[in-house]
């Protein structure tokens, strides 16, 4: 068997499925494509609504993903593996794919590494 050197890399797989989270009267998912939205990255995103109406009320940045120039954008993309309410429930745990983890705050919106 030969080994191909310089072969072409598969594109990644999609982003992976995150169940909302309700967390009083705010319906929280991840924004995995935010470039089609017309922020600057793809994954790193919350955004929230409104429980009963169903009304956006806001995106929130969680953690910043840095592109190389040199590579394609796409395998870059670093998006939300995981997001749960802590144990008390006032506030969301988020795991990212490189295993990087943060606490945000809903109320505040404020983003904690851990």
């Amino acid at each position: 068997m030969t080994q191909m050197i310089n072969a072409p890399r598969a594109k990644r797989v999609g982003p992976p499925k995150v169940a909302p989270v309700v967390v009083g009267n705010l319906r929280i998912e991840a924004l995995h494509w935010g470039k089609k939205r017309g922020l600057d990255q793809n994954g790193g995103y919350l955004v929230a609504f409104d429980r009963v109406s169903g009304a956006e009320l806001w995106v929130l940045k969680v953690y910043e993903v840095r592109y190389d120039p040199q590579m394609e954008a796409d395998v870059q993309d670093v998006f939300i593996r995981s997001m749960r309410k802590s144990l008390f429930g006032g506030t969301l745990r988020i795991t990212d794919e490189e295993d990087r983890r943060y606490r945000v705050d809903p109320q505040t919106r404020t983003v904690e590494a851990r």
